[in-house]
């Protein structure tokens, strides 16, 4: 990217490189790890954390780097000291180690990478994640814990919705008014799960249930979630528009996006906060999108001679996301610029993610992933969620129910049980605290536990 490259050049010639610890070493973590380890002047990967040390020890070992095990916070920050490459199965530890500049968290999961986050934010580490998951559900209350603590807390260029913020600010930064920020997706089915995504899963390198989170439309729901939050935009309706050109065939001529976004131009009128949504079967996929509008006739003319159309609404799109290999520049936006790329704004969230059933389920059944068997999730407004006590699909993992709930029904928190003690519960109620000081009349949702 423009202007960090130079100034990680400049870091990295005055032998003062940022200093990265790393929380996941999965399909993306080990990514990431490649790409600092390789490609990144200015910029050190002191350590990785994951529950499962060997994978750990692979994200150095692919770059022919053989790291030492540190089992405690004192063995982390030595090796810091001492430039010595580690690893470790303590993310807290690593999270509260002296030394770090900046961690970042690629779990996918909630509670875990609840702890995480907060526990670096309050050793006063910046934080990159990509994690939409834990973003969509209390990004907007872990935004205000890192502002309290002068640190920065940021989604990552290279995953779509950070691609959608750089978009959304560049066309801002022309002077074209963004009015919907969009995703392309190649394929929507609420049903899919572990079993039928299970081939694509094991070619890829993937665990099954990510995958089906992608097919089922869960991962977008939440990713254009946090677009939302992040511009306060809102969704037209319950799941979004999504809508498919693909007439469901896989072997359906794309649709240009450019031609697929103008079926959003009449939900533009109804709206004056702006859109959040996603196309399936257009082109260029898997890519992104954002429409403008400009009103003024002599900026049409000029944009018309551009190639841009006649206006009033425009679209900008980005061809490609390129996910790990863009990481580290979110890492020095964070720690050189304190620049997010994509953060919610404080007066949010505007948009959550639901819980919605998959089959018909029974009592005593647990929701056990995101993209099992059990549950998917949809984006909805926020007043909508608060007004229906509708179960956020972020804190229904680990839940189990306590009365039937019919197929493709909205969950609610008197549908289930949740398990006690979970960070993730306290950082909601507390989220919704802070929300509800603007809305004194909205009632709290307080059965989500202890």
């Amino acid at each position: 990217m423009l202007i960090v490259d130079n100034a990680l050049a400049r870091r990295h010639a005055n032998d003062d490189p940022i200093r990265v610890g790393l929380v996941g070493a999965g399909f993306q973590g080990k990514g990431i790890a490649l790409q600092c380890l390789t490609a990144m002047l200015g910029m050190r990967l002191c350590i990785v954390a994951n529950r499962h040390l060997q994978a750990a020890v692979e994200a150095y070992t692919q770059a022919d780097i053989q790291p030492t095990v540190c089992n405690t916070q004192a063995e982390i920050e030595h090796a810091i000291r001492l430039g010595q490459p580690a690893v470790t199965e303590d993310a807290l530890a690593m999270a509260r180690a002296e030394g770090l500049d900046v961690i970042i968290e690629v779990t996918g999961s909630v509670e875990f990478a609840a702890q995480a986050v907060l526990a670096a934010i309050e050793s006063g580490k910046h934080v990159v994640h990509m994690n939409a998951e834990l973003d969509g559900t209390v990004g907007t209350i872990l935004k205000a814990k890192a502002d309290a603590h002068g640190v920065i807390y940021s989604f990552s260029d290279g995953d779509q919705p950070g691609v959608q913020m750089n978009l959304h600010r560049f066309v801002s930064g022309l002077g074209v008014e963004p009015v919907l920020c969009g995703n392309i997706k190649g394929l929507h089915d609420p049903y899919r799960n572990p079993t039928t995504q299970e081939a694509f899963a094991k070619r890829w390198g993937q665990k099954p249930a990510m995958v089906a989170s992608f097919a089922d439309g869960t991962k977008i729901s939440f990713e254009q979630a946090i677009v939302a939050n992040g511009t306060g935009m809102h969704v037209a309706r319950r799941g979004m528009l999504g809508i498919d050109f693909s007439g469901q065939q896989p072997d359906a001529p794309l649709v240009p996006i450019e031609e697929a976004a103008q079926a959003f131009e009449p939900y533009l009128e109804q709206t004056t906060t702006g859109l959040v949504d996603y196309v399936v079967g257009a082109r260029p996929g898997p890519g992104v999108f954002v429409l403008g509008k400009m009103e003024d006739p002599r900026k049409r003319h000029y944009l018309e001679l551009y190639k841009m159309g006649k206006g009033p609404y425009y679209c900008f799109y980005t061809p490609y996301h390129l996910c790990h290999f863009e990481v580290p520049n979110s890492v020095a936006r964070a720690v050189l610029f304190n620049d997010a790329v994509l953060a919610p704004r404080a007066e949010g969230p505007y948009v959550g993610v639901v819980a919605i059933a998959k089959k018909d389920l029974a009592p005593g059944e647990e929701i056990q992933a995101f993209g099992g068997y059990e549950v998917y999730g949809v984006a909805e407004n926020m007043p909508a969620i608060r007004d229906e006590a509708l179960l956020p699909i972020g804190l229904a993992i680990g839940a189990r129910l306590i009365r039937p709930v019919k197929k493709d029904t909205a969950l609610t928190f008197d549908d289930v049980k949740f398990p006690e003690g979970r960070l993730i519960d306290r950082l909601y109620r507390e989220q919704e605290s802070q929300a509800a000081a603007n809305r004194p009349s909205t009632p709290l949702l307080d059965e989500m536990g202890p």
